[in-house]
């Protein structure tokens, strides 16, 4: 019986145990509590942190994906751009003398010496041209200097020739008139004779009183016959001496036209050397020789009246070319430009724009719609190597400003009509109304809105 109750008697501590462990319950809660909320402020500081580091990230990546320039002080020129060839103001261009006189070889004793025309299987005879010496292309000359010498040889032959004929046709002149001459006081002695036979026919009939009536018939038909033969050399004495005069004039006629073609061919001499008109520098002209395009050079052949060479002044070279209509409106005389020639990239000469044309045509390689005008400008200075015909451009300043705030001209964005820059801030970018002034192909000045110094995207940035 022991036993039992001794067991029962010993799980009495338990209870006390169990009163021991209540009060301790409250601060293990309040424990966790804090703890609770400690967490949730270093979850919160955690994600404060997170999303200010995201940002920041966010906008150092979009502030360097876009190219930035900054906004400083400069200056900007409108401008436009025309394209077209030099020519020069003061130029003479020289052509091949022309050849006067007679092709038949009239009053030059035939056509033995004239030689075969041009096509015919010769190069035409007097008419042949030659050149024996040319001035050298680019080199200066004044005026009056000989820059070309054709070959002379068939025109000095010419030249004798229409001596010779002249001094015939002066002979034979001098030999009509004296055979006229004779020939006319010959018919005039008929003349006088005849009428002496009818002097003596009317002698004869006053003796018809005493003449049988037969002879007096006889002496009347001699006075008829005498007078009729009388009258018929008078009236013959008319046609010789039309006749005559006619002879006469034919010959002086021919020696007239001998006499001219003999100036002219004194003259074609003169034409076979070439003088400078002016002072210049002196440009080749081209021609097919062989059917090879080339400058025409010493031993060429060219024909009467074909330009060969010429005289130009490079003082007074220009640039002729075309410009828009529309950008026509802006142009004005004055205009100062920049003068570039495609064969010499290290020429940069100043121009100034003294012509525009009044009526624009429509260009060959562009729509019907787009007109242009064509434009000359004066090129300022000279250099030895400006010659005609080369290709050049012309940068024409339009407008002109020194500004404080310049910036790209891809920097300048158009929102709703107006100009809007995206300036760099501290939080990224931002939008900015700007107001403009002038602008080139690069710059763009800024009038208002934009501070200098300020970073500017060139690209519009992405949200």
């Amino acid at each position: 019986m022991s036993s039992p109750v001794s067991g029962a008697s010993a799980p009495q501590p338990a209870p006390e145990r169990l009163e021991l462990v209540p009060p301790r319950q409250p601060e293990r809660r309040r424990s966790r509590a804090w703890i609770l909320l400690l967490a949730l402020g270093v979850i919160a500081i955690a994600a404060y942190l997170w999303k200010t580091t995201t940002a920041t990230q966010s906008t150092t990546i979009a502030l360097a994906s876009v190219r930035t320039a900054t906004a400083g002080p400069g200056s900007v020129q409108s401008t436009v751009r025309i394209t077209g060839t030099l020519a020069a103001q003061k130029s003479v261009t020289i052509t091949a003398p022309r050849i006067l006189g007679s092709r038949s070889g009239l009053n030059r004793g035939g056509d033995t010496n004239f030689g075969p025309p041009p096509g015919a299987g010769g190069g035409g005879g007097d008419f042949t041209l030659t050149l024996l010496t040319l001035a050298k292309a680019g080199s200066r000359v004044h005026a009056g200097d000989t820059i070309a010498q054709f070959d002379t040889q068939n025109q000095l032959q010419r030249l004798d020739d229409y001596k010779d004929t002249v001094l015939q046709m002066e002979n034979s002149l001098r030999s009509l008139l004296a055979s006229t001459a004779s020939t006319k006081e010959a018919f005039a002695q008929q003349i006088r004779s005849a009428y002496s036979d009818w002097q003596k026919a009317v002698l004869d009939l006053q003796t018809a009183p005493i003449r049988a009536d037969i002879d007096v018939e006889k002496y009347k038909l001699s006075v008829e016959e005498m007078d009729a033969a009388h009258k018929a050399l008078v009236v013959q004495a008319g046609f010789l001496e039309t006749s005559q005069q006619a002879q006469i004039r034919s010959s002086q006629l021919n020696l007239d036209q001998a006499r001219i073609e003999l100036q002219r061919a004194e003259a074609n001499v003169r034409r076979m050397t070439i003088k400078a008109p002016m002072d210049g520098v002196v440009v080749m002209a081209s021609i097919v020789r062989n059917g090879e395009y080339g400058q025409i050079r010493e031993g060429d052949q060219v024909s009467a009246g074909q330009p060969f060479v010429s005289i130009v002044d490079p003082a007074s070279m220009v640039l002729d070319g075309t410009v828009n209509q529309v950008d026509a409106e802006r142009m004005r005389l004055g205009q100062k430009a920049v003068i570039h020639v495609d064969a010499y990239p290290d020429i940069d000469l100043p121009g100034v724009v003294i012509g525009t044309g009044a009526m624009s045509k429509a260009s060959t390689f562009r729509a019907r719609f787009v007109g242009e005008l064509p434009l000359r400008v004066r090129i300022q200075g000279a250099d030895p190597r400006l010659i005609p015909d080369l290709t050049g451009s012309a940068i024409l300043v339009l407008n002109q400003e020194s500004a404080e705030v310049t910036v790209p001209r891809e920097a300048v964005f158009q929102q709703d009509g107006a100009a809007i820059v995206y300036a760099q801030g501290p939080e990224g970018w931002v939008r900015k109304p700007v107001q403009i002034g002038a602008a080139s192909y690069t710059t763009v000045a800024i009038h208002s809105g934009l501070d200098k110094g300020s970073v500017v995207a060139l690209a519009e940035p992405r949200p």
